[in-house]
């Protein structure tokens, strides 16, 4: 996952990410999967579930297949100057993504028959709004609240594409089990997210920088329900990082850094990663991702 020295200019395209969470004895984990490698996206890298935003996303019939209306999930993501209909887009789109990327379906009265068949019709070419009217089902938007919203810099990035990316935060469903769809995904895990963070310190793993940031934030819960919570209570951040160059190294700064144009810290963690040893790191070291 080598650093581009290109410069970006295309706009951020809107995308939509679910970090999938359980319990365990050792504390909350994350379902993360391995991009394939020759994805034109982070290929190789472990991200958690997500993709693009389609205009069939916001096109899905909201009566008949959501538990809530487009106003309702335009409040929800917290983005006035955002059209309901694309706000509704992308809560659709996490739902969507997390289906066809790992197999959990946020529907109600979901059965693994309702499951299996909207794979079927996926695999058949189906669009995924069109297919989830041939099943009925109606997706539980509820289940998925917005944690944070990321925006790819401008300047080089791990990445020659740019997106304007939320996240939202969920329960692995009950009776559900998250797996890679061997596609666009090869491998996946579960794992504390300070485990995780250990994987990509060791070089067992390759991450970017919002899923590392983004781990070390849910480090500090305790269990799911109190990162739910949070999630409730506090607005999405939003995480517009600010490249620049520094003694010849490649540094990314975020909101609460001095070099950064917001001053006020928008997440716990470190306010700057520093492009070093073909990775970005903290620059007091692994720790500073938890002080």
């Amino acid at each position: 996952m080598e650093i581009t020295s290109e410069i970006i200019h295309t706009p951020p395209r809107d995308a939509a990410t679910v970090i999938i969470l359980r319990d365990s004895p050792q504390g909350p984990e994350v379902f993360l999967v391995k991009r394939h490698g020759l994805s034109d996206v982070l290929g190789g890298a472990y991200v958690f579930p997500g993709g693009k935003l389609d205009e069939s996303d916001a096109q899905l019939d909201e009566t008949h297949h959501l538990d809530s209306s487009a106003a309702d999930l335009h409040k929800r993501l917290g983005e006035p100057d955002l059209e309901q209909q694309r706000a509704k887009g992308l809560f659709v789109a996490a739902l969507r993504e997390a289906f066809e990327e790992c197999g959990v379906l946020f529907a109600q009265d979901a059965t693994p028959t309702h499951s299996m068949d909207l794979a079927v019709q996926l695999r058949d070419g189906r669009m995924f709004n069109l297919a989830l009217a041939e099943t009925g089902l109606r997706l539980q938007t509820q289940a998925v609240i917005p944690w944070s919203r990321w925006v790819t810099p401008k300047m080089p990035s791990i990445s020659s594409k740019r997106f304007d990316t939320r996240f939202f935060v969920a329960a692995l469903p009950e009776g559900q089990v998250a797996r890679h769809d061997d596609v666009e995904t090869t491998q996946s895990d579960w794992l504390r997210p300070r485990a995780a963070l250990e994987q990509y310190w060791d070089r067992t793993i390759e991450m970017a920088p919002p899923q590392i940031m983004t781990l070390a934030h849910l480090a500090r819960f305790a269990d799911v329900a109190s990162a739910l919570q949070a999630a409730r209570t506090i607005p999405p951040a939003l995480i517009q990082p600010e490249p620049m160059d520094e003694n010849g190294e490649r540094v990314l700064c975020y909101p609460g850094d001095p070099c950064h144009s917001i001053r006020q810290a928008a997440m716990p963690g470190p306010t700057r990663l520093r492009y070093r040893n073909k990775r970005f790191e903290p620059e007091q070291g692994f720790e500073a991702l938890f002080a």
